[in-house]
């Protein structure tokens, strides 16, 4: 898979639609399917096996978990200087962004906006959030605007929401990314911008501050990926530095959790299907018309993901009785799988376009791309590694999780049907890169 510019990563299709794909595709990449399936599901094999002989009771403790970093450190980071400066920084890119869009050429080309938001934000929030812990939360443009006039009586969350609005939100956002056509162009962005910051702010006039964390998708989106970083805090307030395996564990299970992983996996398996050349002749000749037929197929690859899920989280019921919330109980296990797949779909997009957008942003105009990074064999081994390293540690969370929950004596069995959603999910993966 190698990262296409912007322009080129929006492309015309031959029936003249311009349909988007989070990065481009090579379908001839120098990889042995017989051996990245057998490596792939020879090392979940080995570690449920190995889990299951060495690992009799849960070792994850969530948000109680953590090394205090020094408390100077705390007070720096929770200053509210660097709180304004943050929430102002954040608005100054927004702003810069905005600028480039109402000012700049209507051309991917020679434009950063369309790189700066298909890029810099949505793949850059990946390791961003991995590194650094929820930075949108932080960084988000909106609460600084929000804040000038904030509701005096705000109403409270409904306690069913969760985050099921940004769940819709990542889907439409992922639409947009994947499916609209003509979608690096500025009626399109200034459409989907206008919409974004009016839902926001009129939920957050109903609701306050709050709702942002539960309906903002890029700030759910940011919060989800830094439950995998090594900084978090525990349920003191404490800054602490911690095993990704604490944070993951600590994941609410709140209503929508589901639905947003079940996004993620899927549209990111829809951008894999995207430029497979049996797809693209499919849209082509398709009697209902590329985006729509591109449309259903975006939902169906999210519905299929939470099918699967949902048929895996009926058998544990089954399998055991007493697992009343056999949905949401180890959703969190999704967690690094779905990262998995964003790092094998979009790592040369970033590595490549991310640079190029900061250079157009920065006044040289129809800027080149860098070279990638790694070569044909060296970005296949690593989108295979990143997938299977991905459905590994979703099989050590969901183990932890089932040896908490379940009878000693059934813990590993009670399990089985986990393991064989990440088989699944697995080879399904790799299947997409190298079809």
């Amino acid at each position: 898979m190698t990262a296409t510019p912007v322009a080129a990563h929006v492309h015309a299709e031959p029936l003249g639609l311009t349909l988007a794909h989070g990065v481009g595709s090579r379908h001839d990449l120098p990889l042995s399917p017989f051996y990245a399936y057998a490596g792939a599901f020879t090392a979940l094999l080995v570690s449920f096996l190995a889990l299951g002989l060495l690992w009799s009771s849960s070792r994850f403790r969530g948000d109680l978990s953590g090394r205090p970093l020094p408390a100077a450190l705390q007070r720096a980071a929770d200053a509210p200087a660097t709180r304004a400066a943050l929430r102002l920084l954040g608005a100054a890119t927004a702003l810069v962004f905005l600028l480039h869009l109402l000012l700049g050429p209507d051309d991917p080309d020679r434009n950063p906006a369309p790189g700066a938001l298909y890029v810099l934000l949505w793949v850059g929030l990946v390791p961003a959030s991995l590194l650094l812990g929820p930075v949108w939360r932080l960084l988000n443009p909106l609460r600084a605007l929000h804040a000038l006039r904030p509701p005096r009586n705000p109403r409270p969350l409904p306690t069913t929401l969760g985050i099921r609005p940004a769940a819709a939100g990542l889907l439409l956002f992922t639409w947009l990314e994947l499916v609209a056509p003509d979608n690096a162009s500025t009626p399109t962005l200034l459409i989907a911008l206008v919409a974004h910051t009016a839902v926001q702010l009129l939920g957050a006039a109903r609701y306050g501050d709050r709702w942002f964390a539960h309906a903002d998708p890029f700030e759910v989106y940011s919060s989800l990926l830094a439950r995998l970083s090594p900084l978090g805090r525990r349920a003191d307030g404490r800054l602490v530095l911690r095993s990704p395996f604490h944070g993951l564990d600590s994941t609410p299970q709140t209503p929508g959790l589901v639905a947003t992983v079940c996004v993620l996996l899927g549209s990111t398996a829809y951008d894999g299907l995207s430029d497979n050349p049996r797809w693209i002749t499919t849209l082509q000749t398709s009697a209902l018309g590329p985006v729509p037929t591109a449309t259903l197929g975006l939902l169906a690859a999210v519905a299929l993901a939470a099918a699967c899920y949902g048929l895996c989280a009926g058998a544990l019921r089954l399998m055991n009785p007493g697992l009343t919330t056999p949905l949401t109980s180890f959703a969190h296990s999704l967690l690094p799988i779905a990262l998995g797949y964003l790092v094998a779909h979009y790592f040369s997009l970033l590595v490549t376009e991310g640079p190029r957008t900061v250079i157009l942003a920065g006044g040289t105009d129809n800027a080149p791309s860098p070279a990638p990074p790694l070569g044909p064999g060296g970005l296949a081994t690593l989108q295979v590694a990143a997938i299977v390293t991905g459905h590994v540690l979703g099989v050590v969370a969901a183990h932890d999780r089932s040896v908490r929950l379940f009878p000693p004596a059934r813990a590993v069995a009670g399990q089985l049907p986990l393991f064989a959603l990440m088989i699944a999910y697995t080879l399904g993966g790799i299947g997409l890169l190298i079809a």
